[in-house]
C-alpha cells in the first residue's frame, strides 16, 4: 500500500486545530480560537500567520470600539487542503483498521 504525503502545514497540532474550528464556522475571532485551542496568544498568532501566508485563511484586523479585533476565515484553498488532509489521514486509519480485522 502506498500512502499519500500529508500536508506538513496542517500536520501541526495547533494549525490543524485552528483549521478544524474554522471549517465549522463562517468566521472566528482570535479570542474564540484562543479559548478553543490549548495554546498561548503568541503561538496562536504565529500559527495564524503561517496559515495566512499559505492562503489557507484570511485574517481581518479591525476594532470593536477602541479594542483591536482579529477575525479569521477559512479560504477555498484552505478548505480544499483540509479536505485533502482529512482524506489522506483517513487512508492511514483505514489501513490500520483493515489490518486489525
Amino acid at each position: 500500500m502506498t500512502f499519500k504525503d500529508l500536508d506538513t502545514l496542517l500536520h501541526s497540532q495547533v494549525r490543524l486545530a485552528i483549521m478544524t474550528v474554522l471549517v465549522t464556522v463562517e468566521s472566528a475571532e482570535f479570542s474564540f480560537l484562543l479559548e478553543s485551542i490549548n495554546t498561548s496568544k503568541g503561538n496562536l498568532s504565529f500559527q495564524l500567520k503561517k496559515l495566512s501566508e499559505a492562503n489557507y485563511i484570511q485574517i481581518k484586523k479591525s476594532f470593536r470600539g477602541s479594542y483591536p479585533l482579529t477575525t479569521c476565515k477559512i479560504t477555498e484553498t484552505g478548505l480544499a487542503a483540509y479536505e485533502t488532509y482529512v482524506n489522506s489521514i483517513d487512508e492511514y486509519f483505514s489501513a490500520f483498521k483493515k489490518d486489525k480485522t
